[in-house]
């Protein structure tokens, strides 16, 4: 008989349900690869378990049941006794993460999360793995699946927003409250996570700038697609010069970008290297069975002897507020002579050059569709402000970031 592996599992909700699933159907493979037979000895939820118990039968805690508190003293507790940990709570880590890897260095144990983000795409194991002695430039994510989706299908059937909603709520890719997702709120806490990793300075989830998807109308998708461009929820952490920008917006990218073909629930991270040009993973980021599978795939790397560390945050690079970006812009204005010159000689004073416009004719009125070359965002977001104010307007502006790169598209 091999030595088994004892797993604690907190919750037992749709993830914690298909690891346990999960671990009876693939206990021969994995005693087979790391020569230990995994075995769930305790369950906590709220209405079952309990935690000291559990976590004196356990060699390994499996934490699935998400939020702050009691999460974290768990988490905690178990490192502190010596016991392994593997975590899915984006939301603790990017808070709390440097206090546990510290706790988990102290005691000779880890914590392993590579379901935290992006589900099954093993881009934690790369950052930490393979790229580990690389400088890492800039990161890339499509990492919600809930917006990609709702981007997706608006792209594919030109509904609009609100009804393309209902439907990820029905198909169960949205929740009821579905804010943390659209508001860009939960892409914001993994890139916080990532940026962590590739930089090796912590960023505050509540500090990095969102920008959500609810007002992202089906004329801006397709005028954007006349210009060869397709629209993503984009979490991006780049070095700008001796520091770093990380945020969270709507994005346009050309076709040749690896992000651009990412569709429906998919999640995707391309990251940026002068030693590697780029790489780009991808697969499922969302589901019960998804992220079961990331989980296990911590579990055997533990039960093979595996070592995975995640060394103190020594650098402490400033946040840059004002990064670079091509813009897309739509404007309804007055069709009289005059205002496309007005609405140049805007942009021309705050330094914005235009690489591509489409103009249309509308009852007396003209949507101007324009794409702008890079510029940096204070720079275009003055430009903004001064267009909204001008008389020949008939509705405020809407901008999107556009992101030019084209990896051989």
């Amino acid at each position: 008989m091999s030595e088994p592996i004892r797993i604690g599992l907190l919750g037992h909700g749709t993830v914690g349900g298909a690891f346990e699933t999960l671990v009876t159907q693939r206990a021969d493979a994995v005693e087979a690869t790391t020569g230990r037979r995994p075995e769930v000895v305790g369950v906590l939820t709220r209405s079952q378990g309990d935690f000291d118990s559990i976590l004196a039968d356990s060699d390994v805690i499996v934490e699935v049941m998400g939020g702050l508190d009691p999460a974290k003293e768990m988490l905690a507790s178990a490192l502190r006794s010596g016991k392994h940990v593997i975590t899915a709570n984006k939301q603790l880590l990017s808070r709390h993460g440097d206090e546990l890897w510290a706790i988990a260095r102290e005691n000779g144990v880890q914590l392993r999360f590579e379901a935290a983000v992006a589900g099954v795409v093993p881009v934690i194991r790369v950052l930490t793995g393979s790229l580990a002695g690389s400088r890492i430039d800039r990161i890339h994510g499509i990492v919600n699946g809930t917006t990609n989706f709702i981007l997706s299908e608006m792209a594919r059937t030109g509904a609009d927003y609100a009804d393309v909603l209902a439907e990820a709520q029905e198909l169960g890719y949205a929740e009821a409250d579905p804010t943390e997702d659209v508001a860009g709120l939960d892409a914001a806490a993994k890139i916080s996570i990532l940026a962590r990793l590739a930089f090796g300075t912590s960023v505050d989830p509540d500090s990095v700038p969102c920008e959500g998807i609810e007002g992202i109308q089906p004329d801006d998708i397709a005028y954007a697609s006349e210009l060869g461009l397709g629209l993503k929820l984009i979490a991006t952490a780049e070095r700008v010069g001796e520091g770093i920008s990380v945020r969270v917006h709507p994005a346009f990218l050309y076709p040749g970008h690896p992000l651009a073909s990412v569709g429906g629930a998919f999640n995707a991270v391309t990251i940026e290297s002068e030693d590697i040009t780029e790489i780009t993973l991808s697969g499922p980021g969302a589901g019960g069975p998804q992220t079961a599978s990331a989980v296990l795939g911590d579990l055997v790397a533990i039960a093979s002897g595996a070592v995975a560390e995640v060394p103190p945050a020594t650098n402490e690079l400033p946040v840059v507020s004002d990064s670079e970006s091509a813009f897309y812009l739509h404007l309804e204005v007055e069709d009289r002579p005059g205002v496309l010159s007005q609405v140049a000689t805007v942009l021309g004073d705050h330094g914005v050059s235009v690489r591509s416009v489409v103009q249309r004719g509308n009852a007396g009125n003209a949507r101007l569709v324009m794409v702008s070359h890079p510029v940096a965002d204070s720079n275009f977001r003055a430009a903004l402000s001064v267009l909204a104010g001008l008389e020949s307007l008939r509705a405020q502006p809407r901008a999107i970031r556009v992101i030019e790169e084209d990896f051989g598209g």
